[in-house]
């Protein structure tokens, strides 16, 4: 890490970043990644809905250890019997009942059954997940897309202890879990990663989202000046890296993260 911060105090300019960030996406950015990476498990179904479902329950239980984060993750595909959309939809009590016993960190079984119900509530209110964040069909900015969503999803009878499962970006929060599902869906599949499933809401649109590694590397690069991982962090580090791709700022998301844990372990 001390190398890079010797590099950046000695004068790398805008381009030598972008250099730096284009090589490391190109390096780290390849299909060996997902078998370490959760973006592994909606990446493993065909049907968009599936993979959306397992994409958002993935994301919501991506913190701590990846192997673990992995090994759960892969328990509620076989929980919902390999079928998480129809899972969704269809599960009766028997079936919710099932689901009780889930525990990953602080995620349990009640919140899971939560998750269950909520996200079959916005599928017959908008049927999809992605309609779920738009405003009359149309996207608008995507803190405000977050938010609605936060709401749509809480809009229904719900244990109070599973809403800070979901982040409330009017908080200031950081919405890592939230940015990543993002990411997944939008971004395009150009190297094997993100599944680029969603149409309607453009790369463009999205914030980096912002995990330990990413930031430690932002701040190391120039990148991002505030101290705290919030929001407004969130904002500076994805205008950042929109100065090197406007239109997919937020790919660089891999390379920070990578080169983040690269020179973390040294």
């Amino acid at each position: 890490m001390a190398r890079t911060r010797r590099t950046v105090r000695a004068g790398v300019d805008p381009t030598g970043i972008k250099e730096l960030l284009d090589e490391a996406y190109d390096r780290y950015a390849v299909p060996s990644f997902v078998e370490s990476d959760p973006v592994q498990v909606p990446r493993s179904f065909e049907q968009v809905a599936d993979a959306e479902v397992m994409a958002f329950l993935t994301a919501t239980i991506a913190w701590g250890q990846r192997p673990v984060i992995l090994r759960n993750a892969w328990r509620i595909v076989d929980l919902f019997d390999g079928s998480p959309h129809a899972f969704i939809m269809q599960a009766g009590p028997e079936e919710l009942a099932r689901i009780e016993r889930f525990q990953h960190r602080t995620f349990n079984g009640i919140d899971l059954t939560c998750f269950v119900l909520a996200m079959r509530h916005l599928y017959l209110a908008f049927g999809s997940l992605e309609n779920s964040f738009l405003c009359s069909g149309a996207f608008d900015t995507m803190p405000a897309a977050l938010a609605r969503f936060r709401d749509r999803f809480f809009s229904t009878p719900h244990p109070l202890r599973s809403e800070k499962h979901v982040a409330d970006v009017r908080k200031g929060a950081h919405a890592k879990r939230l940015n990543m599902f993002m990411r997944w869906m939008v971004r395009p599949d150009d190297s094997g990663i993100d599944l680029g499933l969603w149409k309607r809401i453009r790369p463009a649109h999205l914030l980096t989202p912002m995990d330990v590694h990413t930031g430690r590397m932002a701040r190391a690069l120039g990148l991002l000046s505030r101290k705290q991982d919030d929001l407004k962090s969130v904002q500076e580090l994805t205008d950042a890296l929109k100065r090197f791709d406007p239109e997919d700022p937020v790919k660089y998301d891999i390379a920070l993260f990578s080169l983040g844990v690269h020179h973390g372990d040294q």
